[in-house]
């Protein structure tokens, strides 16, 4: 189940709340900017289904999101518990970071979770299939795939070199529960 828990950036152990309604979840974030919303296919996707399978089953609102937003490349990752390199994946995330265009994903299957610093507050997201959330361009936050990750994402950019952070420096990140806490 989705979830969102709100904490002060300085109580990582006590969040304020934890919302598991869509509609509370939605409103809470549209509150400080962030887009989160649900979506579902228009045509069934198999286990193992190929990239151009999986764009196309959501391909109306990928369509709809690139030209309300000015998206220009979509693509789809995917990653498992038998990923060789899953460790070295998920610390590249793990830190806080912004990026000078929004960060878009949509989960088709797994779950991720996206913690927010916006403010004095970290707003932790836990996407799960059927969640499309839209970072805005240089918000802070971090996301953590677990020990044992297992999702898959499309993802959107303005930029067509794809992911490019600016890391913060800031440790905020390792006080935060994380995915498998």
């Amino acid at each position: 189940m989705s979830s969102l828990s709100v904490y002060h950036e300085t109580s990582p152990d006590l969040p304020n709340k934890v919302l598991t309604h869509l509609e509370d979840i939605a409103s809470t974030l549209a509150e400080v900017g962030v887009r989160f919303e649900r979506w579902q296919a228009v045509a069934p996707i198999a286990p193992g289904a190929s990239q151009d399978e999986v764009i196309a089953a959501y391909r109306p609102q990928i369509d709809t999101l690139m030209s309300e937003r000015g998206y220009v490349t979509v693509d789809v990752v995917s990653l498992s518990d038998d990923h060789p390199q899953k460790a070295e994946l998920r610390a590249k995330f793990l830190d806080e970071h912004r990026h000078a265009e929004d960060e878009v994903r949509f989960f088709v299957a797994g779950s991720g979770l996206f913690s927010l610093h916006i403010d004095d507050y970290v707003y932790a997201v836990l996407c799960e299939k059927n969640d499309l959330i839209s970072v805005p361009a240089g918000t802070r936050h971090w996301f953590d795939m677990g020990e044992h990750p297992h999702f898959v994402a499309i993802r959107l950019f303005n930029n067509p070199e794809g992911w490019v952070a600016q890391f913060t420096g800031d440790d905020i990140a390792s006080r935060f529960p994380r995915l498998d806490d």
